[in-house]
C-alpha cells in the first residue's frame, strides 16, 4: 500500500479543521480508517481542477472529488469575478441542474453562494436540458450562468459548467481569469449562506419562450403538415430531454412520437446503459428494438443534459444503422442549405460553422450555396464566440462537430439536443416527402459533393511519462513533419499553437486566425486530412482521420465507403499509431 504523502495529510487536515459539516468529517475519518491510504491519496491529491469550461469529475468526500464544498468554491471564486467584471449593477445569474444523482443538491448549493455574494439568481425548479439554461441567460438579461452536470460521463461523475453573459460557455480572458480567482478560494471563505430573497425559482417562465423560439426555426412547415404522422422514436436515455424534446416536436407539428418507455424517467443511476453516451450503440439499443417493431422512419437519443443527439435511421440495405456526428450533420446542413435556397433566404450574409476536427464537407457544401464556413477550434464555446463576434453583420444558419453536437439559428448559444431533435425530424420530414430515407439524403450528397468518411483512435499514455512521451510525439511531428501520409504528399501543415500554415513544398508560411491550441492537421494530396490533438486534462492524444472519395450513389457506396475505412487504417499504420 501507498504511504500518505505528507503534504497530501496537510491537505487532509486543513479540511477536518476547517468549517466542514460533522457529516462530511466524519466521511474523511472513515476514509483514513478503511486501510486504503490509496483512496485517500486519490481524494486528496490535488485540488479538483476548475478548467476553463468548469469543474468535472467523481463525486465524493475530498479536495480532488466533486462535493458541495467544491462546488462552492468554484462557485465562490465565479461570484468575485462577476461582480468585479460588471461594477455598479446588479449581477443576475442562472443555474440549471440535469438527472445526475446529487445535481440538484449541487445547484441549490451553488444558487446559495451566488445569492450570498449579492447576486441575484434564478434558478430552475426541476431539472433542465443545458441549452436552456444558454437561453435563459440571454432571455434574462443574465451575466452569467451555471448548469450542474457531467454531460455524458458515468454515473459516478458529476460537474459544473459556467456561462457568460452572451449564453456560451466562458472564452478568454474570462475563462482563465474565472481559473485564476477559484485558486485563490479557501474552505473557509465560501458564504454558504443564501440570501433567499435574491433567489427566483423558474421553470414555466422559460419553456414557452424557449419553444416559440425554436418553433421559428422551422423551414418548411407546409412540408411538416404533409408529414406529421412521421413514426419517430425518441428516448431521453434518463436524462433532461424527456422535459422538452416531446413537447418541441408537437409544437411543430409532429403528432406520432413514441417514448422508450424503460429510458423515460430521469435518473442518476442510469439503469438500463453502461453510459449514458448516445454515440454508443449500446446505449441506443432499446430505441432501435422498438424503432423496428414500430417500422419507424427515425430514432433519436438525447445524453442526460440534452445537449447532444445520436439518431438512427434505416440504411440502403433496409437495415437499422447509428449515423455518425459528422453524417448527422452533413444531412442537417444540406437540408438547411437546401431549403433556406428554395425559401430565397440566402443572399451572401449567411454562414455556418464547425469546428476543425469535423468533416470537410460542410466547407464544400456552403461554398456551393455560396455562404461562409467558418472553423473554429474544438469545443462549442468558440462556435457561440463567433456567432456573437458576426452578430449583426452575418445570420448564422446552424453548424455543429463531430461529437455530436449541433445548433440551428442563434438564440441559443451552446449544442442544442432539444433544437436538433426538432430539425432532424423535419429533415426526414423533407426527405420522405420527396419518397427518400433520410440514408438516401445522405447518400444523395455523398453523390454530389464527395465521399467523406472520418475515424478517431485515442491513445492513452500512463503516468507522468505517458504526459512527457505525448509531448515528445507532439514535438517531433511539428519539428519533423512527415513528407508523406500513407504515400501521398504532405501539402500543408498546420500548427493551432504556433498559429502559422507552413507550405511542406514551398516553406511558404502564413499565420493562422486562431486562439493559441496545442493541435496540428496535415493535409495530403489526395485530400486526406489528420489532426492530432493532446488532451488538456489527462495523458490522452487523439488523432481524427478525413478521407475522400467520388462516389455514385447507392450502387458503389459500399465498396467506396469500405475502400476509405482501409485508407484510414493504412494511415493509422503508415504513422506508427497502433
Amino acid at each position: 500500500m501507498a504511504a500518505i504523502d505528507p503534504a497530501i495529510q496537510e491537505k487532509v487536515d486543513t479540511w477536518l479543521n476547517s468549517r466542514i459539516d460533522d457529516a462530511a468529517k466524519a466521511e474523511i475519518h472513515a476514509l483514513l480508517a478503511s486501510g486504503n491510504p490509496d483512496a485517500v491519496i486519490d481524494a486528496f491529491y490535488q485540488d479538483l481542477e476548475f478548467g476553463t469550461g468548469g469543474l468535472r469529475g467523481i463525486m465524493g468526500i475530498g479536495s480532488n472529488r466533486v462535493n458541495q464544498y467544491t462546488i462552492g468554491m468554484a462557485t465562490q471564486g465565479y461570484a468575485n469575478y462577476l461582480n468585479r467584471a460588471f461594477p455598479g449593477r446588479q449581477v443576475k445569474v442562472a443555474v440549471a441542474y440535469d438527472s445526475r444523482n446529487n445535481s440538484q443538491f449541487f445547484g441549490e448549493i451553488t444558487a446559495a453562494v451566488f445569492s450570498a455574494n449579492g447576486i441575484k439568481v434564478y434558478l430552475f425548479e426541476a431539472l433542465r436540458p443545458t441549452p436552456e439554461l444558454s437561453f435563459t441567460i440571454r432571455h434574462l438579461g443574465c451575466q452569467g450562468g451555471v448548469v450542474l452536470t457531467a454531460s455524458h460521463n458515468p454515473k459516478e461523475y458529476n460537474g459544473y459548467k459556467a456561462y457568460w453573459d452572451d449564453g456560451g460557455q466562458v472564452t478568454p480572458p474570462h475563462d482563465k481569469n474565472i481559473v485564476a480567482e477559484v485558486q485563490t478560494i479557501g474552505l473557509d471563505e465560501v458564504k454558504f449562506t443564501a440570501d433567499e430573497s435574491l433567489i427566483e425559482r423558474i421553470s414555466a417562465l422559460i419553456d414557452e419562450p424557449y419553444l416559440a423560439a425554436l418553433a421559428t426555426n422551422v423551414v418548411s412547415p407546409e412540408v411538416i403538415a404533409r408529414q406529421h404522422d412521421l413514426s419517430i422514436v425518441f428516448s431521453p436515455i434518463h436524462g433532461t430531454g424527456i422535459t422538452l424534446v416531446p413537447r418541441a416536436l408537437e409544437k411543430i407539428g409532429f403528432t406520432n412520437v413514441h417514448i422508450v418507455e424503460a429510458q423515460a424517467t430521469p435518473d442518476g443511476n442510469f439503469p438500463t446503459v453502461v453510459y449514458p453516451n448516445p454515440e454508443e450503440a449500446e446505449a441506443m439499443s432499446l430505441a432501435l428494438s422498438l424503432a423496428r417493431e414500430l417500422d419507424a422512419d427515425l430514432v433519436m437519443g438525447t445524453d442526460p443534459d440534452a445537449d447532444r443527439v445520436g439518431i438512427g435511421v434505416k440504411n440502403h440495405h433496409g437495415e437499422w444503422q447509428l449515423l455518425n456526428g459528422n453524417q448527422a450533420a452533413t444531412c442537417m446542413i444540406y437540408y438547411l442549405l437546401n431549403a433556406w435556397q428554395a425559401k430565397g433566404k440566402l443572399d451572401g450574409r449567411q454562414f455556418i460553422a464547425k469546428t476543425i476536427v469535423t468533416t470537410d464537407i460542410l466547407d464544400k457544401m456552403a461554398a456551393h450555396y455560396g455562404v461562409d464556413c467558418y472553423n473554429v477550434l474544438t469545443g462549442f464555446k468558440y462556435i457561440a464566440e463567433l456567432i456573437k463576434e458576426l452578430e449583426g453583420r452575418k445570420k448564422f444558419i446552424g453548424g455543429g462537430e463531430e461529437s455530436y453536437g449541433y445548433l440551428v439559428n442563434d438564440f441559443v448559444r451552446d449544442k442544442d439536443a432539444v433544437i436538433s431533435c426538432a430539425m432532424l425530424a423535419e429533415v426526414v420530414a423533407w426527405a420522405k416527402d420527396q419518397g427518400k430515407s433520410l440514408f438516401d439524403l445522405l447518400l444523395e450528397v455523398y453523390s454530389r459533393f464527395g465521399l467523406f468518411r472520418e475515424g478517431l483512435i485515442s491513445l492513452s499514455r500512463k503516468g507522468k511519462k505517458g504526459a512527457e512521451e505525448i509531448q515528445a510525439m507532439m514535438a517531433d511531428l511539428r519539428s519533423n513533419p512527415p513528407r508523406t501520409i500513407n504515400g501521398s504528399e504532405v501539402l500543408k501543415m498546420q500548427d493551432y499553437k504556433s498559429l502559422i500554415e507552413k507550405d511542406l513544398r514551398t516553406g511558404e508560411e502564413t499565420k493562422l486566425n486562431f486562439p493559441s491550441s496545442n493541435v496540428l492537421q496535415f493535409h495530403t494530396a489526395d485530400g486526406s486530412k489528420i489532426s492530432a490533438r493532446p488532451s488538456g486534462t489527462e495523458p490522452k492524444i487523439k488523432f481524427y482521420f478525413s478521407v475522400q472519395a467520388p462516389v455514385q450513389g447507392k450502387e458503389d457506396f459500399d465498396a467506396v465507403y469500405a475502400m476509405l475505412g482501409e485508407r484510414i487504417q493504412a494511415i493509422v499504420a503508415d504513422m506508427g499509431l497502433k
